[in-house]
């Protein structure tokens, strides 16, 4: 499989990442900071959206429903070299079907996440998943 994405910036510090029909601005200036995403929370964002994708996958594949699920991620980033170092997740799954195996779900998410695998190969990633009956 291949991907392609583009993205720009102008002059006056307007950037985006264009995705299919989708643009996602983004902050690169002090000027956006407190109402843009950074590039660091982007990379958190495509991460966040490769574990609840797969929970849509794997609700199909394992047969259980769900009503809803939330994720939180929290990471750390060293100042030298910048990068991420330490990445905590806590999915919670809402559901009230018996039938839903948690344990599998969990193995499932960390074995078949392309973004989750990739990130995973260059920091540590630990993280729960709870299920909460609705």
């Amino acid at each position: 499989m291949n991907y392609s994405v583009k993205a720009s910036i102008s002059s006056d510090k307007n950037a985006a990442v264009h995705i299919k029909e989708s643009e996602i601005s983004f902050g690169v200036s002090p000027d956006t900071e407190a109402i843009l995403p950074n590039p660091a929370e982007l990379f958190l964002g495509s991460f966040s959206a490769c574990i609840l994708k797969n929970v849509a996958r794997f609700s199909a594949m394992m047969n259980f429903e769900y009503s809803r699920a939330e994720l939180t991620v929290n990471a750390v980033r060293l100042e030298k070299p910048p990068r991420m170092d330490k990445i905590q997740y806590e999915l919670i799954v809402y559901s009230q079907d018996d039938s839903l195996n948690i344990d599998l779900l969990h193995k499932n998410i960390e074995k078949f996440g392309t973004i989750f695998n990739t990130v995973k190969a260059c920091c540590t990633v630990n993280g729960t998943i709870k299920k909460i009956e609705s």
